[in-house]
């Protein structure tokens, strides 16, 4: 696993000494020697992890990584401070100013390489998300960077395991102050009552007794509803082999005991912060394919998933050897009612004929907006008879009540033509069959409209 490594130091041996630990384990290091050089550097996006000291002439590091993480170009750079300075009041400031991690100097090897290894992990998993997202904010979505930056990291749901009470009920007491806090004594029924919580951060004791901490994170990786919900874990200073060990296997933080205050709620925070964060990035993504496949007016299918999807369901039918029905439906007149009720009325028109179509077809079948007036519904497994039957009883909706138009305000008459045909004959080409049910609904409104017409392969 490699990643760009900003070095920010202005002690040339501090640099050399970490650029020769990190080159030695195949990351790509690149340094800066205060703080504007590294603020440049990462609105380049030229690195995916900072390791920040504290102690510089122009800029300090707290205002380094408090710039860093107040812009939403680099807000979600990973920034560990590197420092020799070792109060709990100078690990907090470091903490509170949005920084990942807090090394004291000197800091071994092992500690070192296996946060940034746990870290480059988060900014890939994080960085694919926002690569994905991007055609969110094309599309008019709003990006998640600036309610992730003012967003405090309060408020949220914490799942605490921990088998000791005086140590639960301390810990319990001071995130409450800032969090809704479940405890869960018992470790065998922690992962259900994970799973069920929807929790924004997992506290898990590796101390437990006759339980295996560590076993409980890597279950809560490996199941799905639990995945993706950070894990700060809580060990004695004796235990740094098994918190290295759970760094490996994804726990997020971790703190030794005996505890601080200041900086639980510190770390508590960072790590909701960052859940919400990439919980909207994926909500983003989601939310992108749908608007991608989906009409944005009558919540059907568009065109563009249409022609994919038809594709596929043509060929499974051919290859099971069963029927596909395809319909073409037009509204009848439907310029007139814009001209005569306006827009407003034909979107309220459209919007009301998608629900009916909805109404008039199975679950399986496929309904998408072709195009202004015109609509396809596709359905699989259904000969030219059954289906004259569904399209008749669509036209028959559609005609049967009148449409509510302006708030309701006033009621409208509707008809649709239906053109209707299958595929029945193996591997013919979708666009011939579209081309037959096009025909089909042509010959319909020819007649005089509010009909379906069929026509065979």
């Amino acid at each position: 696993m490699t990643a760009r490594i900003l070095v920010v130091d202005d002690v040339p041996a501090n640099v050399k000494l970490l650029e020769a630990r990190l080159s030695a384990e195949y990351f790509d290091v690149m340094t800066a020697s205060n703080g504007t050089e590294a603020l440049a550097i990462c609105a380049r996006a030229e690195c995916d992890i900072i390791l920040l000291d504290v102690m510089m002439p122009d800029m300090d590091g707290f205002e380094v990584c408090r710039r860093l993480k107040t812009d939403p170009a680099t807000h979600h750079i990973p920034v560990v401070m590197v420092t020799a300075l070792d109060s709990p009041a100078d690990r907090n400031r470091g903490l509170e100013a949005g920084a990942d991690d807090f090394l004291t100097k000197p800091v071994s090897d092992v500690v070192l390489i296996a946060r940034v290894r746990s870290l480059t992990r988060l900014k890939m998993m994080t960085d694919e998300l926002r690569m994905r997202a991007i055609t969110s904010l094309e599309i008019g979505m709003q990006a998640p960077e600036r309610s992730a930056i003012a967003d405090a990291g309060k408020g949220g749901r914490i799942l605490l395991v921990d088998d000791r009470q005086s140590s639960y009920e301390r810990l319990a007491t001071i995130l409450a102050a800032e969090h809704t806090v479940d405890v869960e004594p018992n470790p065998t029924e922690a992962l259900f009552h994970a799973a069920e919580g929807n929790y924004d951060l997992l506290i898990v004791s590796l101390d437990l007794n006759n339980f295996d901490g560590l076993r409980l994170c890597s279950q809560a990786r490996s199941l799905e509803r639990t995945r993706h919900v950070p894990i700060l874990a809580i060990a004695e200073a004796e235990n740094s082999t098994r918190l290295l060990r759970g760094l490996e296997i994804g726990v997020n933080d971790y703190l030794l005991r005996p505890i601080d205050k200041t900086e639980l709620l510190a770390r508590a925070r960072t790590q909701i912060r960052r859940r919400r964060y990439t919980d909207h990035l994926r909500d983003n993504v989601q939310n992108s394919i749908e608007m991608a496949i989906t009409d944005a007016l009558t919540g059907l299918h568009n065109r563009r998933y249409m022609e994919s999807h038809l594709a596929t369901l043509a060929e499974q039918a051919s290859t099971r050897g069963k029927p596909l029905a395809l319909m073409i439906l037009d509204i009848d007149y439907f310029k007139s009612i814009n001209d005569n009720y306006g827009h407003d009325a034909g979107d309220d028109v459209l919007r009301e004929f998608a629900v009916r179509v909805r109404k008039s077809i199975r679950g399986i079948d496929l309904a998408c907006r072709y195009g202004g007036e015109e609509f396809v519904i596709v359905m699989p497994e259904t000969d030219l008879h059954v289906a004259g039957m569904v399209a008749e009883r669509l036209r028959r909706s559609i005609a049967g009540e009148p449409f509510a138009v302006h708030k309701g305000t006033k009621r409208i008459e509707v008809t649709i033509s239906i053109g209707l045909t299958t595929l029945e004959q193996k591997g013919e080409a979708v666009a011939d069959v579209l081309k037959r049910a096009d025909t089909a609904l042509y010959r319909a409104k020819h007649d005089g409209r509010n009909r379906v017409v069929s026509q065979a392969a």
